[in-house]
């Protein structure tokens, strides 16, 4: 294991070498430097894990030192060190980035305990930092599209991520809308602020209003203590609500207030909260069609469609299933640990033919199923779905079929298949779909299946 590397900043030199050889003797790499001058060039010649700096060294100043740090290695701990502690300098370095104060004489537990603290944290921000690009990257291939379409969705993208504007993304299901909200939130300056989302289609209306708003004590029956709401937790960051379209009119009204003035109050509560929150909102509804029904109010139509990003549907976009199908398969290799590179000539032609009623989330779980069950290094016609063996040889569609009509058939296929395989369990079979619950009762309504089954062989459903 590698030694943890400890830089020490201190114009006494009898303390610094003392310390220093201390340190040495519990296992530390130390590193000491008597200036600001020392300091600034230690600092950009090595990498260190933890800095201990004096907040007075003679005429220079430690939080000289500590700003240097925190512009050009902002994820290093620094521990600050004086003989003259007081609560307004313990503040004022916490203001200022520090990531601790300590008095002369510095205890030896006191030490040891901040440099701890401090290695831990670092190794967070660390992994935070490792996480994020990680996202960012499968992000970024999950938005690969050469197609027009796809372009012009990027370009909105890269236009409007860093701005505090409302953003209305629609697009049929499994198109990936809650991963393109991910990919806006990553690309703004709210990117280290939280992430929050919100299926407003998988709860019921009380329970959905304190979801987003929160609630105090006794607000309703079961209300036992205060609970924090989604816009609160995202305050500083960006909430995404999915589904909108199921949003009752009562609560369509509070919507429209929050989108407004940013501020609200919570189930049963009159304290007023203002937050900093950017909202993306998402449905697979024509929103215009709701508004015309009276299904759905106008003026929180025109609120929320500030800037409209439509996502294409999977068959529209054929050219980018090759390198979509690339980006499922890494991913699902490096899951289960099997060797496979890519997909055959053949099968490639199948999955560009396929009309993907599931759109990218079938395509995804498709392609886990051909890692998972394939034999071989590439995917093969024989590893795909019988589905879409039978969907390549089918006779092609009626001129006077609407394009609705002609992707029912498959799509109630693929539902009742799950179906049965799952016993008709609702959130297994919502699960192996990828679709929540919600969607998959209101596609079954729609499609003609038969909801009476539903939980009738698993009372977990």
């Amino acid at each position: 294991m590698q030694k943890r590397r400890i830089l020490i900043v201190d114009d006494d030199q009898l303390l610094l070498r003392s310390l220093a050889e201390w340190l040495r003797q519990l296992g530390y790499e130390v590193d000491e430097a008597t200036s600001l001058s020392g300091a600034y060039e230690a600092v950009d010649r090595a990498g260190y894990d933890v800095l201990l700096v004096d907040v007075r060294l003679g005429e220079e100043d430690g939080f000289d030192l500590l700003q240097y740090v925190r512009r050009n290695q902002p994820t290093v701990p620094v521990v600050l060190m004086t003989g003259y502690g007081t609560i307004e300098l313990a503040v004022e370095a916490l203001r200022a980035g520090a990531f601790d104060l300590l008095t002369k004489p510095v205890l030896d537990a006191d030490l040891e305990w901040a440099l701890e603290r401090a290695f831990s944290h670092g190794r967070v921000v660390e992994e935070n930092r490792r996480l994020r690009q990680q996202l960012d990257r499968q992000l970024g291939e999950f938005l690969v599209g050469s197609g027009p379409r796809m372009q012009r969705v990027l370009e909105i993208v890269e236009a409007v991520a860093d701005t505090r504007a409302t953003v209305l993304i629609t697009g049929e299901s499994g198109t990936g809308k809650s991963l393109l909200a991910r990919a806006i939130h990553r690309r703004s300056s709210r990117r280290d602020g939280p992430f929050v989302e919100v299926a407003c289609g998988a709860l019921p209306e009380p329970l959905l209003e304190s979801e987003l708003f929160g609630h105090v004590a006794g607000a309703f029956t079961g209300a036992v203590g205060e609970k924090k709401g989604k816009f609160l937790l995202a305050d500083g960051g960006t909430i995404f609500l999915d589904e909108i379209a199921t949003a009752s009119p009562a609560l369509q009204v509070k919507l429209l207030r929050v989108l407004q003035e940013l501020s609200f109050e919570p189930v049963g509560g009159n304290q007023t909260y203002r937050v900093d929150t950017r909202v993306i909102l998402a449905t697979n509804e024509d929103l215009a069609r709701l508004v015309d029904e009276g299904k759905f109010r106008q003026d929180l139509y025109y609120r929320i469609n500030v800037i409209h990003i439509e996502l294409p549907p999977l068959r529209e976009r054929p050219e980018d299933i090759a390198a979509l199908a690339e980006h499922f398969i890494r991913k699902a290799c490096q899951e289960v640990g099997k060797p496979v590179k890519n997909v055959s000539a053949e099968a490639l032609a199948l999955l560009e033919n396929y009309a993907w009623p599931g759109n990218i989330r079938e395509l995804q779980n498709v392609l886990e199923r051909a890692v998972l069950l394939g034999k071989g290094s590439q995917i093969e016609v024989s590893d795909l779905p019988p589905r879409l063996l039978h969907a390549g040889s089918t006779s092609p569609v009626r001129p006077t079929s609407s394009l609705k009509e002609a992707l029912e058939d498959p799509e109630r296929q693929i539902i009742l298949e799950v179906l049965e395989a799952c016993d008709w369990n609702r959130t297994l079979t919502a699960d192996r779909l990828g679709i929540n619950r919600t969607t998959l009762y209101k596609k079954m309504r729609r499609l003609g299946l038969d909801i009476s089954k539903l939980g009738r062989h698993s009372p977990r459903s």
